[in-house]
């Protein structure tokens, strides 16, 4: 398995001409890095005019390994090749690295920038990448992994420090400036119109040896932080080694990384809209920094969030006054750590009564509010004591929990509640206090915790009785001004008190089965299944040309790929009756077929756009503006299909067969609207926003689309 380090954008804040005097003495030698042995120059090349100068070493480490090991190896030492091209005139510092040791059993390469702050150019950014492909090793590669892992992570974390190390020993010599690499005077008479030097830095030609070793592993290079990257140290796009300390924690170098290669993954697939980088941090530290899982629970997530709107859940939507009165929980201060308190009365709550009255979905909903707004406190005291608070601590007192709070239907949706916000706010509740737990409660417990994550009930204390009062108690995580004056405290406590929720109140089961579809359906997405010989198809008339056509859809399962195409006639609607020609229901979302099979593309039909492959966990958004009046329809394709297949579509039995095989079936869903051209530019730049905040589409399309309802042609909202 190949190992990929990306370091964040480490800054330095003082001059370039500096730090590259502060880094040029860390050569032959280097007293803070003992495994340096030596370095010995190799190769070298410096321009006429002093603004290029290519160095190259042949560098020998001592590597901290057992003794046995080495001995198996044949080695002692291990020697790299390090390439420096310095570019004083655009004043940057490339460095390439491989190993020559090994090479072709192990792989090695790693890339280093030095440049200058975008925003200040008295500051120097770093960045630093990093690859490790073990082929063979004797048997020892799960060995040789830990050991080169290991002595990396040392050797970043020992970086800035070496860089101060002798910036603190240049500035005791009296050396605090550095001028900047001016044009000779020379060259300036010699020739006003001679260029003294390319306005970019040399290309870097890795030696003919790491060519043959590394030629068929070009994907073992990580190039996130390649010299032609023209945003490289830019701190839009990319993270600040100080801003993680500051607002995400200690984290350790290869958690750094992990954090940075799944943000720039998101960047890539969702166009920007990504969550906050404290949400991507809690995803990677719920599967222990493993990307591929923590990637696979995140796009799932994002997708929940976008298809039900939890972006907008505490501007839009307002609780049921018997919420406000009979649910016994609220905000209540913070705890020792500064952690927001949430204080939830379970023992006083009628949950029989609230789920009677307003049903499950409402409970869900209002669960996830409270969720949200624990992420809004928890950013909120981030600022407030000036370090990083990821997570909330929630107080259950369990006072006058009986069999009643056990009933069926209330266990039920506290199960899905528990279910919904585990795959949703992972990583979120620091500690949970739980109060005068009763003898009833190992029964509560049984029931709940095998769907409770490991993690998360590690985080649990639970007191008996008046146990909280003692040592190890509230008060080690509590202040005591702010203990609740229910628990004998001296802090008068706002939380609803609860109790029974009056029997008036109550609702149907035919009303509340009804409202909770109408929340569990409340998205203007729509989900379709894509079959391998079934391409899912929606239909667009268009009146006045000039309309734009605007979509935005997640790829949830699968490769698909998307099509547009036009026609001047309609094709025939979708039968209903779900055994028909161009219509198959599914549980996992509609598919319907528009084109018909005898049409032929360039005659009764022709494509508008160039076809677009969108991979798995991908995020699209786009827009077309209609040339013709007509018919448009958008498609979403199977990717593996054949070319032909759009002129000779598989009905039915085809469908039917390939319905068996799990892998001939994707997944979308989709959210598209026609706009006139007058309100093209405020719609799009709602979809185009919210670059620090989850994928969605942003309050501004949706009331945008209702204000301009007269110049839509087509308007698609889906339940």
């Amino acid at each position: 398995m190949v190992q990929k380090y990306q370091s964040p954008v480490r800054v330095y804040k003082h001059p370039f001409e500096l730090i590259m005097t502060a880094y040029e003495r860390r050569f032959p030698t280097c007293p803070l890095i003992p495994m340096f042995v030596a370095s010995d120059i190799v190769n070298e090349f410096k321009s006429e005019d002093g603004a290029i100068h290519v160095i190259e070493r042949r560098c020998k480490l001592d590597i901290d390994a057992p003794r046995l090991l080495k001995r198996i190896a044949g080695v002692d030492y291990v020697y790299f090749v390090q390439k420096n091209s310095l570019n004083r005139q655009d004043r940057t510092l490339h460095i390439e690295a491989y190993n020559e040791t090994f090479s072709n059993r192990v792989i090695i390469n790693e890339h280093c920038c030095y440049t200058v702050h975008p925003d200040n150019e008295d500051w120097t950014c770093f960045e630093q990448s990093a690859s490790l492909d073990i082929k063979s090793f004797f048997g020892f590669e799960s060995t040789v992994e830990k050991i080169a892992m290991k002595q990396y992570t040392s050797n970043i974390k020992k970086g800035k420090e070496i860089i101060e190390y002798y910036l603190k020993q240049m500035e005791e010599e009296g050396i605090t400036f550095v001028p900047r690499w001016t044009i000779p005077v020379m060259y300036k008479l010699e020739n006003s119109t001679f260029h003294i030097a390319q306005p970019s830095s040399p290309v870097i030609s890795v030696p003919d040896t790491a060519i043959k070793e590394g030629q068929n592993n070009k994907e073992v290079l990580n190039t996130s932080s390649s010299p032609s990257d023209p945003t490289a140290g830019t701190p839009d796009d990319k993270l600040d080694a100080d801003y993680i300390k500051r607002y995400l924690g200690d984290l350790t170098p290869l958690q750094e990384s992990c954090l940075i290669r799944l943000r720039q993954w998101l960047q890539e697939t969702h166009k920007g809209k990504i969550p906050k980088d404290e949400h991507i941090l809690r995803f990677l530290r719920a599967r222990d920094f493993n990307i591929d899982k923590a990637r696979e629970i995140l796009c799932q997530s994002l997708t929940w969030r976008k298809q039900h709107q939890v972006d907008y859940i505490l501007d839009t939507w307002n609780p049921p006054q018997v919420l406000q009165d009979y649910y016994a929980g609220g905000w209540h201060h913070h705890d020792k750590d500064g952690r927001p308190l949430y204080v939830l009365r379970l023992g006083q709550m009628d949950t029989k009564g609230l789920v009677r009255a307003l049903g499950e979905e409402a409970l869900l909903r209002y669960v996830l509010s409270i969720n949200e707004e624990g992420l809004r406190r928890c950013e909120e005291n981030t600022k407030v004591f000036g370090r990083p608070i990821s997570s909330w601590t929630c107080l259950v007192d369990l006072e006058g929990l009986n069999m009643r709070h056990l009933w069926r239907p209330g266990v039920k949706a506290l199960l899905r509640i528990i279910e919904v916000v585990e795959a949703n706010y992972p990583e979120t509740l620091g500690r949970l206090l739980i109060l005068r737990a009763p003898r009833v409660f190992p029964v509560l417990w049984t029931l709940v915790s095998p769907f409770i994550d490991d993690n998360t009930r590690k985080k649990f204390l639970i007191y008996a009785g008046n146990d909280y009062q003692g040592p190890g108690g509230l008060l080690d995580y509590i202040d005591k001004e702010i203990i609740p004056d229910f628990l004998s405290g001296e802090c008068m406590c706002e939380v609803p008190e609860g109790g029974l929720v009056p029997k008036s109140l109550y609702r149907t089961a035919e009303e509340l089965e009804n409202e909770d579809i109408k929340l569990l359906t409340e998205t203007i997405y729509q989900s379709a299944s894509v079959f391998k010989g079934a391409p899912h198809e929606i239909l667009i008339q268009i009146v006045d040309a000039s309309s734009v056509i605007t979509w935005d859809f997640d790829v949830c399962k699968g490769d698909i790929v998307f099509n547009i195409y036009h026609s001047k006639r309609a094709p025939q609607p979708p039968k209903k009756d779900s055994l028909g020609s161009h219509s198959i229901t599914s549980p996992g979302g509609n598919n319907i077929q528009l084109i018909d099979k005898v049409w032929q593309l360039g005659r009764d039909y022709s494509m508008v756009e160039s076809p677009l492959i969108c991979r798995e966990g991908e995020s699209v958004q786009g827009s077309h503006v209609t040339r013709w009046p007509g018919f448009y329809i958008l498609q979403w394709k199977f990717h593996s299909m054949p070319a032909c297949a759009t002129t000779s579509l598989p009905r039915v039995d085809d469908v039917l067969a390939s319905l068996q095989v799990s892998s001939h079936k994707c997944k979308v869903m989709y959210y598209t609207e026609v706009l006139g051209s007058e309100d093209f530019r405020g719609s799009m730049t709602s979809l185009e926003s919210s670059h620090s905040g989850f994928s969605q589409l942003s309050a501004a399309t949706t009331s945008s689309s209702q204000s301009h309802s007269s110049s839509m042609i087509s308007r698609w909202r889906f339940c």
